[in-house]
């Protein structure tokens, strides 16, 4: 028998991305036109104490194996196929000593706990500190670092933990981190250390008309910022601790996986591995190319068509990232980062920290829900479809003129876990207006609506924000989780007044991360090369053509934004009192 025979597909190309996200780890496995052959998924450990939000290296290396092994089983696909490797994660830190064993950054002291998870607020003093110095790197992230950067969340851990402080050798960002643990290559991303640690990626702009990829002398960092802040013991041994060298997202890093690596994830040793992204820019990088026919008509340029575009990266927070070929510093609003998705482009990072867990958090704490979710498992469906159903019938049964109309009465602001942008508020609070002694089925429907349009008109408030200073934005795309939820997407469509384009493969991290495999196998010349080969669009969601549903809209998005406000008075009020 020939191995032709032994193998029907002996040329095959499948590229592997790994995301690791808040909740679990996922596999993927796509083929050389983008389409998704198969993927799994493994739970991962969380602690949560407070503010203080804690993960285990260890135990997100075990999830990652068992992700991958599940998914090649899945798909069919056999080591010698997969071409290339790349993972994504949240911007979680993480802390190991000189043998790469983990280094407590817990109160708890439980060494398991090596990793601040990316939305833990425990350093929010921290963050106004190193803000009240104004460094000039603080220009690029909004003004203002948030306490959900890494320099915060560094100092934390020197002030509080002096011990772990003294015994770690490197601290990462996980998806850096996980290529790290892959390829023993500690290579940092232009993605992770721009946009999370105040590296200046446009200090290699000069290399960019370099043939070949390669890592580059960490030449972007700031010394001065780290002295001023306390931090000048990062500035030792030319920046040894939080990155040496660093490489755009898909150089492939070192000798590609290693023997234990590969034994570990059922892979063969060598395989290529790209140098990294952010769980949320591979999502962009997994959709931000996909065509419509229209834009080829209406668009000048490739070019315009991309900067007249914004991501949503929609899970447990919202990632809102848009590019452009100028530099647009706008207040409150991460960015410009240099390179840091799309090669040569400027990335702007708008967010809101709490979209998919406050919808969680909303539905899971209300008296109904227990009930709601026994309905759901009986009916084979999921809680948000039994409530998108509960919506249409009351809408009918009240002869109300639209679903979104069954809110007259009802508003939320969103910032339960404070305002990522565009006011960059960490201490900003959730409001809920309109509450009664109501605990019905019914009731919580119209909380649950109410919080979908909050979070909708948050991204009106940033894609109006963006506009006026200086973005053309006219087109969103979704990804993640809440992508799939139809009232989530045409409310924001209703609200923000641009259509959404959603991609053909639903799992849009996963293929930015196997893009980042694609790129460093050589499969392609470059990035961007990859997204338009890879990138595809599927249904476009078309804001309402009825007038009486944008004057709606537009008159819950004024008291939306004076939500805000009445806050802000409430708290000089208050302020003045106990002064």
């Amino acid at each position: 028998m020939t191995t032709a025979e032994l193998n029907p597909f002996p040329s095959r190309s499948v590229f592997l991305g790994v995301d690791v996200g808040t909740g679990s780890a996922r596999a993927g496995l796509s083929d050389d036109n983008g389409k998704l052959l198969g993927s799994a998924t493994s739970p991962i450990q969380i602690w949560k104490d407070g503010d203080c939000i804690e993960q285990s290296s260890t135990d997100i290396w075990h999830a990652v194996c068992a992700a991958v092994k599940s998914a090649c089983s899945l798909a069919n696909v056999s080591d010698v196929e997969v071409k290339g490797i790349g993972f994504a994660a949240t911007c979680s830190l993480v802390a190991v000593d000189a043998e790469g064993s983990p280094v407590t950054v817990s109160w708890s002291g439980d060494s398991r706990r090596n990793i601040i998870v990316w939305m833990d607020h425990g350093a929010v003093k921290q963050a106004e500190r190193i803000n009240s110095f104004n460094s000039p790197v603080l220009q690029y992230c909004g003004g203002g670092v948030s306490p959900e950067m890494e320099p915060p969340k560094l100092l934390w851990v020197k002030e509080n933990l002096k011990e772990s402080w003294s015994m770690v050798y490197k601290w990462m960002d996980l998806s850096d981190w996980l290529s790290y643990r892959a390829t023993g290559d500690d290579t940092r991303s232009l993605c992770t250390t721009v946009c999370k640690w105040t590296y200046l990626g446009h200090a290699h702009m000069h290399q960019m008309t370099e043939k070949a990829s390669r890592d580059m002398e960490a030449c972007g960092w700031d010394d001065e910022f780290w002295e001023e802040i306390g931090l000048g013991d990062l500035v030792d041994g030319h920046h040894a601790k939080i990155g040496r060298s660093v490489a755009f997202p898909g150089h492939p890093l070192g000798n590609g996986l290693t023997a234990t690596a590969a034994k570990e994830l059922g892979l063969l040793a060598g395989t290529p591995v790209g140098t990294s992204l952010i769980d949320a820019h591979a999502g962009g990088v997994g959709v931000m190319e996909s065509k419509l026919e229209s834009d080829s008509l209406t668009k000048e340029s490739d070019v315009d068509t991309l900067c007249s575009r914004m991501v949503l990266v929609c899970g447990t927070s919202t990632c809102h990232m848009a590019v452009s070929r100028e530099k647009l510093f706008i207040p409150g609003v991460w960015g410009p980062f240099w390179s840091a998705m799309v090669p040569e482009y400027w990335l702007t990072e708008g967010g809101q920290s709490a979209t998919g867990a406050l919808l969680d958090h909303i539905i899971e704490n209300h008296v109904a829900s227990p009930r709601l979710a026994n309905r759901a498992a009986s009916q084979k469906v999921s809680v948000f479809e039994l409530l998108n159903n509960i919506l249409k019938t009351m809408a009918e049964d009240t002869s109300s003129p639209f679903i979104s109309a069954l809110t007259s009465d009802m508003h939320i602001l969103p910032d339960f876990h404070g305002n990522r942008s565009p006011v960059a508020d960490p201490n900003s609070k959730g409001v809920i207006f309109g509450m009664s002694l109501d605990t019905s089925e019914k009731q919580l429907a119209l909380l649950y609506l109410a919080t979908i349009q909050g979070i909708a008109y948050g991204t009106r408030h940033i894609v109006e924000h963006c506009n006026t200073h200086g973005h053309k934005i006219d087109t969103l795309l979704a990804c993640g989780g809440l992508s799939k939820n139809p009232l989530f997407i045409q409310e924001h469509a209703d609200i923000v007044g641009c259509p959404i384009i959603l991609p053909r493969e639903s799992e849009s991290v996963l293929l930015g991360a196997a893009i980042l495999g694609a790129v460093a196998g050589k499969n392609y010349p470059s990035l961007h090369d990859a997204m338009k080969a890879l990138n595809a669009a599927g249904q476009v969601v078309h804001p309402s053509s009825d007038p009486k549903i944008k004057k709606y809209h537009d008159a819950k998005y004024r008291i939306f934004r004076n939500l805000y406000e009445q806050q802000l008075s409430h708290r000089s009020i208050i302020a003045e009192a106990l002064a």
